[in-house]
């Protein structure tokens, strides 16, 4: 956590001469890991872990209309996922956090009186910096294992929901889904595979520069 306040830090200050809004978002980030063991086999009983995420940036307006904008940002996310294997009797849980560095566009489809809709895309580049994964009554650090990739690529799509509270802040409320490939198979010795899917939800808060024309 100290490490994701730190970086956010240096983010802002090196980016908020430049950008037009700055947000800042937290909510639940709901994953489920779709496994396969070395024997080519999936477990269909993998189930889902609630976690947090939260996530710190800069929006800037990219046409006239302000119904188009440019999101750069960083974002700190927990999954985790607990299932077990009966023809192995094996029993699994991943725990991890992963740092990520995204950019994306949001693109404002309509207004409804002060409310604004919108979809939204993103593509996160993500970096481990903690994880254990427990087999049975093993504990494995993934930070210290070689076969398991610590870098993700997440692409993800969602919707969003903003309102303005004041002449320079608005409330916003965002849905993402999200899929990528968590351990590289290329890199596996005994070809186990771990896809990552990620649903999050959550609320923040938008402000505008002084320097930002952008309407709320």
């Amino acid at each position: 956590m100290r490490l994701f306040l730190m970086f956010s830090g240096f983010f802002l200050m090196g980016l908020s001469i430049s950008c037009q809004q700055i947000y800042f978002e937290a909510g639940k980030s709901i994953s489920a890991f779709d496994y396969t063991n070395s024997s080519g086999k999936s477990i269909d009983n993998l189930l889902s872990k609630s976690n947090t995420y939260m996530g710190i940036g800069y929006r800037d307006n990219l046409n006239n209309e302000q119904t188009l904008f440019l999101a750069l940002g960083m974002s700190y996310n927990d999954y985790g996922a607990i299932g077990s294997d009966p023809v192995l009797d094996n029993f699994f849980e991943w725990d991890v956090s992963y740092l990520g560095i995204q950019t994306g566009l949001d693109f404002r489809l309509f207004r409804l009186r002060d409310f604004s809709f919108y979809i939204i895309g993103r593509i996160t580049f993500e970096h481990l910096i903690r994880g254990t994964q427990t087999t049975n009554n093993q504990v494995f650090d993934l930070v210290k294992e070689n076969e398991f990739n610590n870098d993700i690529f997440f692409v993800k799509g969602g919707i969003g929901m903003q309102y303005p509270i004041s002449r320079n802040t608005a409330i916003f409320a965002n849905y993402f889904y999200g899929k990528t490939v968590l351990i590289d198979q290329s890199k596996s010795l005994d070809q186990e595979t771990l896809k990552l899917i990620n649903h999050q939800l959550g609320i923040g808060l938008i402000i505008n520069l002084p320097n930002c024309n952008c309407s709320l």
